[in-house]
């Protein structure tokens, strides 16, 4: 891959490990059918998206589960335990990939996330690498809750792109979702998918970066 500038990072399975089907099966343990289609990859309920956005707070998010399980009788904690089931981690070679390629290009994260994920994913980042947060990985990280705007809309790109007068044709969009890379090629930015299990590293390498 040639000319690229900046990179902007996806976070979910491109540096941090997800699964989605922990995430799933203890939905439906929680009670909610076909959970499939209420919460998934390619597309969520409007509940996750309210979430993702800022809209809603983890409390009341707890209340919309217990709404969608059919019983109020689930409490918070076995909520937020299901959802942050498919929170993986990092492994420990994504933190060294990304300083280097710190030290080349102009790097960004760019993470559809949400109150409940960020506090785990603090926590966890504290407890196994002494880290305060991702800051020191990129020249900005940008998370969707905190900003009001969520992955694929048009619109959280635009931001990233005029805050920091980046030239979209010199701009590569790392991202496990289809969807998302959709959007940023409208917008002229260099746009590369990863499917584990390919890891960054292997993929990094695959573009020649």
């Amino acid at each position: 891959m040639q000319n690229i500038d900046n990179i902007i990072f996806d976070y979910g399975n491109v540096i941090f490990q997800i699964d989605f089907q922990k995430s799933q099966d203890a939905f439906e343990a929680l009670g909610i059918e076909d959970c499939a289609s209420v919460f998934s990859h390619r597309e969520q309920n409007e509940l996750f998206d309210k979430l993702d956005t800022g809209k809603i707070s983890a409390a009341e998010f707890c209340d919309g589960v217990r709404v969608l399980a059919k019983n109020e009788e689930l409490s918070d904690e076995e909520i937020i335990g299901a959802w942050n089931s498919l929170l993986i981690g990092v492994p420990k070679e994504n933190h060294e990939i990304l300083l280097r390629m710190k030290e080349k290009y102009r790097t960004f994260l760019l993470s559809n996330n949400n109150e409940i994920h960020y506090d785990f994913i603090m926590k966890y980042l504290k407890d196994e690498f002494g880290l305060e947060d991702n800051s020191g990985f990129f020249e900005k990280d940008y998370y969707s809750h905190l900003m009001g705007l969520r992955k694929p809309g048009r619109e959280i790109f635009e931001v990233v792109l005029k805050e920091h007068d980046l030239v979209p044709e010199r701009t590569l969009f790392i991202d496990d979702s289809p969807q998302h890379l959709e959007t940023a090629k409208t917008l002229g930015i260099q746009t590369a998918l990863i499917t584990p299990p390919e890891s960054l590293s292997e993929l990094l390498e695959r573009l020649g970066l």
